[in-house]
């Protein structure tokens, strides 16, 4: 997982993350349990290589459904792995299941400035 990807403990964490960021914000929900382990897996290499790529026009927040009870409530997540787009703490997109790269980038394809700059083979 990137660095650049937050990890909130808990609902108050994530909330100051979203308060603090200027730019909109890529909340990707997973869970623990057996059959969201793997595909969660497989989803924190995609958003890691999302938010190097995004470094500056967008926050990427790595939330934990049973530690953010709130925030899942909050934003309909019913399954993991979920992505919300939020601007503003509001949602403008939502996404469920694992996603390629190229089914992330255009997930976010519209709402950043610039779009999403990838390497081409991906």
């Amino acid at each position: 997982m990137a660095k650049r990807v937050h990890r909130p403990r808990e609902d108050a964490e994530f909330n100051f993350i979203l308060g603090m960021s200027a730019v909109p914000v890529l909340a990707y929900f997973t869970g623990t349990w057996p059959k969201a382990i793997e595909p969660c897996r497989v989803m924190d290499l995609v958003v890691g290589d999302i938010a190097d790529a995004c470094t500056g026009r967008l926050t990427v927040v790595r939330t934990d459904i049973t530690r953010c009870p709130a925030a899942t409530e909050r934003y309909g997540i019913t399954g993991a792995p979920s992505c919300v787009l939020l601007k503003q703490g509001e949602a403008v997109a939502h996404g469920t299941g694992p996603m390629t790269i190229a089914e992330v980038r255009k997930f976010l394809d519209g709402h950043l400035c610039g779009g999403v700059a990838l390497d081409p083979r991906q």
